[in-house]
């Protein structure tokens, strides 16, 4: 794939726009304190992964609307019962769910807590899924897939429910014993990365403990400029639906807003690592960098600390295992 987007040196410097709603905070608020109105009620059913160093916990908590999410939550079982682990909360790609019991443990091999939250409506592709999507949108009129999922309402759209699972998997998390909740570090690829941005925006002054957000290749990241030039899915979808449904961009857009992580970013006090591959066409690297950018900016003093590893030549696989390397050398730095 060639390089199809902005050069480096404009990357570096690009601003989305995207412009966030005046009741942004607002609605936020809102939507977390009516979460919160459903006890979280966390359950881990220990499992036999078939693995001897690492003890797996099946997940259940309560997310949007008080409807069941699972995760699994991974711990090394060579741990200290008297020494809490920091835990890397971790959110899976677009059409992929937690996958089995053993499939994904390598936050655990590093030594850490990783919990891994199952998204609702997916794990139809990728990794196996367990978690049904029961609210009423999710049948309305939509492009076949989940990015114009309630579309015409910001109280229905799709990812609304998706990251207020995402906040309340961190609640979860730091729920079990073995988790010190102080240090909790969200992390994903793709949709994951997007998540993470939202999640680490919607922590700030609503939920201690999130020390650390890891974004690669993030999705859901400047939807104006997605829209127009992505060639390969998802963000086609959003387009499809519109080549259709003529008389409604403006409309669309409103809501995208809400969910855009450029405009939820901006309050991050978390510091973050992300990633950007400059030849991937699912995730421009324009999209990417209008999310780094603005990053953190809208936190004043509390503004983080925050770096981006760019991947030249590569596609939506980003860095892989090299940006894993990289991200474990960050966080041993970190946390100590």
């Amino acid at each position: 794939m060639p390089l199809f987007d902005l050069p480096l040196e404009q990357l570096r410097n690009y601003t989305s726009g995207a412009t966030a709603p005046a009741d942004l905070d607002a609605f936020w608020d809102r939507t977390i304190s009516e979460a919160r109105e459903y006890p979280l009620e966390a359950v881990f059913e220990p499992v036999d992964n078939y693995l001897t160093v690492i003890d797996t916990f099946d997940v259940t908590f309560a997310g949007f609307g008080g409807s069941p999410v699972k995760g699994w939550l991974h711990l090394p079982a060579d741990r200290s019962p008297d020494e809490p682990l920091p835990v890397v909360v971790q959110y899976a790609g677009y059409s992929g769910g937690r996958g089995l019991s053993n499939q994904d443990t390598k936050w655990a091999q590093a030594g850490y807590a990783h919990f891994i939250m199952d998204t609702r409506g997916q794990g139809y592709g990728g990794l196996l899924g367990d978690t049904a999507d029961p609210h009423p949108s999710a049948g309305g009129v939509a492009h076949a897939g989940l990015m114009t999922r309630g579309a015409g309402s910001r109280e229905d759209y799709y990812y609304r429910r998706v990251y207020v699972d995402a906040f309340r998997a961190v609640e979860a998390a730091q729920a079990h014993p073995a988790v010190d909740p102080s240090r909790v570090v969200v992390a994903g690829v793709s949709q994951g990365g997007g998540i993470t941005v939202a999640v680490a925006g919607l922590a700030a002054g609503r939920l201690d403990g999130v020390i650390a957000a890891l974004p690669d290749v993030p999705f859901l990241q400047d939807f104006p400029r997605a829209i127009d030039i992505t060639p390969r899915g998802p963000y086609p979808e959003i387009a499809a639906f519109l080549a259709r449904h003529r008389d409604r961009y403006e409309a669309v857009l409103a809501v995208l807003n809400y969910f855009d992580g450029v405009n939820l970013g901006r309050a991050a006090t978390a510091p973050a690592l992300f990633s950007v591959a400059q030849a991937d066409d699912i995730c421009p690297p324009s999209t990417v960098f209008a999310s780094y950018n603005a990053y953190g900016t809208g936190a004043g003093n509390d503004a983080p600390a925050k770096d981006i590893e760019v991947y030249r030549f590569n596609n939506h696989e980003g860095g892989q295992e090299h940006q894993w390397n990289r991200q474990l050398q960050y966080l041993r730095k970190l946390l100590g």
